[in-house]
């Protein structure tokens, strides 16, 4: 469920942890220099999660929208992630309004699992099991990205890809503390099913954020 508007100042305020400037590292849009901007919460509880420190927004002060866009303008690029935690537990309106003042791309990084909010030139969609998508985002995601952990992680990559509309590109990405173990598997699967693509997260390799 959405956290109420009132504590967030209607999506004036967001629990954010980091923002940094940096490439990034996974999916169609590797490589591309961004200003990342990361929010606290999440309630899915990925066990591989790589970033569990997101999960608990009460960790994480609230800052002024408009304190965001501000630091955003400090660097050269031009493109803005929005990810976390789960960025679409909060209303993003707000923020993409101001970013998109300022002539911003906005890209975002989402399970889905909430109505979505905000204005985006790029929807990276991360499906989860244990708290699927909501129906209207296959329609609209333009990627999907779907971590594999494990070989049962297939078939839950087929069930979103059966669904997802037919101008978004597939992408398989190898959960990174397995990743020796079933890199192989994903480069044989996708071998046999040429729709998907793989997605390295490069940003590990090159040590970088």
């Amino acid at each position: 469920m959405q956290t109420p508007d009132d504590i967030y100042e209607n999506g004036n305020k967001l629990p954010l942890i980091e923002e940094f400037y940096s490439l990034q590292g996974e999916g169609f849009n590797t490589g591309k220099p961004a200003y990342f901007i990361r929010l606290g919460g999440c309630d899915i509880g990925c066990k591989w999660c790589d970033a569990k420190f997101t999960w608990n927004k009460q960790f994480h002060n609230l800052t002024n929208v408009q304190e965001i866009v501000n630091n955003a303008l400090l660097v050269s690029a031009k493109s803005i992630v929005v990810t976390g935690g789960e960025p679409l537990s909060y209303n993003l309106d707000i923020l993409c309004q101001k970013l998109k003042k300022h002539n911003f791309e906005t890209f975002i990084e989402t399970s889905g699992c909430y109505e979505i909010t905000g204005i985006w030139d790029w929807i990276c969609l991360s499906p989860k099991e244990n708290n699927p998508p909501l129906e209207p985002i296959y329609n609209i995601a333009n990627e999907l990205k779907v971590i594999i952990s494990s070989e049962k992680d297939f078939e839950w990559a087929e069930i979103n890809a059966a669904k997802i509309n037919k101008n978004a590109t597939l992408f398989l990405q190898p959960e990174w503390s397995v990743y020796d173990k079933i890199i192989s598997k994903i480069v044989d699967y996708i071998k046999i099913n040429p729709k998907w693509r793989i997605s390295l997260q490069s940003h590990k390799f090159m040590n970088i954020p």
